[in-house]
């Protein structure tokens, strides 16, 4: 009993992380918590092939066996059409059944759709890195490598691009994974209806450092939000073209840190590749935020 109880705490963690313990069966937002009634509803809806099928499947056997001697050996049957309606019938039913569901719900979930909202969206501007995330808020220019902070309950527009190979952004608890691909702008709306810190990923494998490629959204109140962006007004460097041109050195498990003043345009001259990426690891031995991989 006490080695039973032993593997079950042991495989505790990996049961949390399968069933959405922080992840997307925890949603925290309107676009996250669509998303988890679409993926319950389907689950449901697809159950009621597997549970059938399973049940069936152990019902032949048992009545089949060798020792029932009520059952009847067929060996010349071939063929019934009320078993090929019901066998047809019932996916094409489920299919139906599930498509309309998944399309119907997801029709409002298109990432360039606006989230109504009585509060005015906050811009943040995404470029993925090798291997970590700057954000640029264009409305309040300043910018952040991996760290968004945005107030609870306020829709955030992102536009999002690579500055390297393509990559995928995801903040399993808010929902709805997009990738970023160089010279291409994407558009997607997130909100936070609860306050906390959400973790973010690259859910797109990028190369050496892509385990490290991770960031946090940080939902906080409106009083928070203006304590953090006077901190970052007056601490940190300037997003000029040399810092960006550090900034792209390849580096992994990257802290964060802030940008006082970003140059304006950025973001479209990364889009543009009028940006031009620093070639290799080329991280500045004054830079302390950047962490390079050892060779």
């Amino acid at each position: 009993m006490r080695s039973l109880f032993t593997r079950i705490l042991l495989l505790a963690p990996g049961l949390c992380a399968v069933s959405g313990c922080g992840g997307v069966l925890d949603p925290q937002g309107p676009v996250g918590e669509a998303e988890r009634i679409i993926l319950l509803n389907a689950s449901a809806i697809m159950l009621a092939i597997v549970i059938p099928t399973i049940i069936a499947t152990l019902a032949v056997a048992w009545w089949f066996r060798a020792s029932n001697t009520r059952a009847i050996y067929r060996p010349d049957w071939e063929y019934s059409g009320r078993i090929e309606l019901i066998v047809w019938a019932i996916p094409m039913m489920v299919i139906l059944l599930l498509g309309g569901i998944t399309w119907i719900g997801s029709y409002h979930l298109d990432p360039p759709a606006p989230i109504a909202s009585a509060r005015k969206p906050i811009r943040i501007e995404v470029v993925s890195l090798d291997w970590k995330w700057l954000f640029i808020y264009p409305d309040y220019g300043v910018a952040s490598v991996n760290r968004i902070v945005a107030p609870v309950g306020t829709p955030v527009s992102f536009r999002l691009t690579s500055a390297t190979v393509m990559n995928s952004f995801f903040v399993p608890q808010l929902g709805t994974q997009i990738y970023t691909m160089h010279g291409m702008a994407t558009r997607l709306h997130l909100q936070a209806d609860n306050k906390g810190s959400f973790p973010g990923l690259s859910a797109q494998f990028s190369g050496d450092g892509f385990s490290g490629m991770r960031f946090s959204y940080d939902s906080v109140d409106q009083a928070a939000f203006e304590t953090w962006l006077t901190q970052a007004r007056v601490s940190g460097e300037v997003l000029d073209a040399r810092n960006y041109k550090l900034l792209t050195g390849k580096s992994s498990y990257v802290p964060p840190y802030t940008y006082r003043a970003v140059r304006p345009g950025l973001f479209d001259a990364i889009v543009d590749d009028m940006a031009e990426p620093a070639p290799g690891h080329q991280t500045p031995p004054s830079s302390s935020h950047l962490k390079p991989l050892e060779s």
